[in-house]
């Protein structure tokens, strides 16, 4: 539905996870009936939760505790842990810079250069720990980077920017061309974020095994105040799953999973996410507030110390609990910040979906808690 802004311009009505919810339509289920694996080319996973690729949630300890939790830890390989040896005095500088400091002083911490010897042996700490192990590179590094990657030996990688398009354009350097990429890689490889049918078709056609979805959602994210951009996650899931189906019909059976990448604070949002076409979740916030976090409380991106335009900044999320407790409970609190686990198994189950699979055919209402 279109809606007139003004006399030149008309817009569509989207919608953000608030505005939606599941309607419960048939026969309830046992939540210990429910199953919540997800697997993505050759790797099963007990649960579809992904950690972000940010320093305030994942180090290498975590990648580790993730993925015996049953889900997926990704490392950023432009974080703190392959330019220091020690990043855990930094970590905890970070954590008690003042807000006026926090910015400026990020930024000299991220100035330091990445080392390709450290970039090898944090991914070979993760595959001690036995489980899968998943990096990220921004596009812009993907080219720099990717063979000492390959070489470390990467089960999953992860190429996660603000914003990635297949075809991208610059008059300064060779682009990244992810069709080639992907081809020549021999890892299966995760792309995103996108937020139009457009852009996710385009991105399914390169090869790649799944597609993030989102763009600057997060609670660390000032993109929509900075630059204007912002892509309410509700709809911008819904239209990428329907490229999934298109390209699926396009390709001759070719499935993409679709991984919703932002906006995802409670345990709600990712059932609604899943709900609208989702396969997995992609958790920043939510996770960034385990006690076992390295961010210690404190939450933030790589777009929080550009170099040249900041789109994000360091917040205070608290810690609730015990990695363990926020993924599979007793959750210590009310508000859907933990027993994530619990709660989609629940939900499922009191609406009657025994898969995840299943669940995305769920029926969604409109039915948004405040007016915009």
């Amino acid at each position: 539905m279109e809606i007139e802004i003004g006399r030149s311009k008309r817009a569509r009505r989207v919608y953000a996870f608030d505005d939606i919810a599941v309607v419960p339509s048939r026969r309830t289920r046992d939540p210990e009936d429910v199953s919540v694996s997800w697997s993505i080319d050759a790797y099963q996973f007990a649960i579809p939760f992904l950690a972000a690729p940010m320093d305030s949630v994942v180090s290498p300890a975590t990648a580790i505790r993730m993925g015996e939790l049953g889900g997926l830890g990704v490392l950023d390989l432009e974080g703190v842990w392959t330019r220091y040896e020690d990043p855990e005095p930094l970590l905890a500088e970070i954590q008690g810079l003042s807000e006026e400091r926090a910015t400026e002083r990020m930024r000299e911490i991220y100035a330091s250069p990445i080392i390709p010897e450290l970039v090898t042996a944090r991914l070979a700490e993760i595959r001690a720990g036995g489980v899968t192990v998943a990096a990220a590179l921004s596009p812009q590094r993907t080219q720099e980077l990717y063979e000492t990657v390959v070489a470390a030996g990467v089960d999953l990688f992860v190429i996660r920017g603000t914003t990635v398009s297949a075809e991208h354009v610059s008059k300064n350097h060779e682009p990244l061309n992810l069709k080639k990429f992907i081809y020549e890689l021999d890892v299966p490889v995760i792309v995103g974020g996108a937020a139009t049918y457009t852009a996710a078709l385009h991105l399914m056609r390169t090869g790649a095994a799944g597609v993030l979805v989102g763009f600057g959602g997060g609670a660390a994210s000032t993109t929509r105040t900075t630059l204007g951009i912002h892509a309410p996650m509700a709809t911008a899931v819904a239209d990428v799953a329907g490229a999934r189906r298109d390209y699926m019909d396009e390709s001759g059976g070719r499935y993409v999973h679709v991984i919703a990448d932002g906006g995802l604070s409670t345990s709600g949002d990712i059932v609604k996410a899943i709900a609208v076409g989702a396969d997995a979740v992609m958790l920043g916030t939510a996770l960034a507030r385990a006690a076992e976090a390295p961010g210690g409380g404190y939450h933030w991106g790589s777009e929080a110390h550009h170099s040249e335009l900041p789109r994000g900044k360091r917040v205070h999320v608290g810690s609730v609990a015990p990695l363990e407790q926020i993924l599979n409970g007793p959750s210590p609190v009310a508000d859907g910040t933990a027993n994530l686990v619990g709660a989609l198994k629940r939900s499922m189950a009191t609406t009657g979906y025994s898969d995840l699979k299943e669940f995305q055919r769920i029926e969604v209402v409109v039915a948004p808690y405040r007016t915009h």
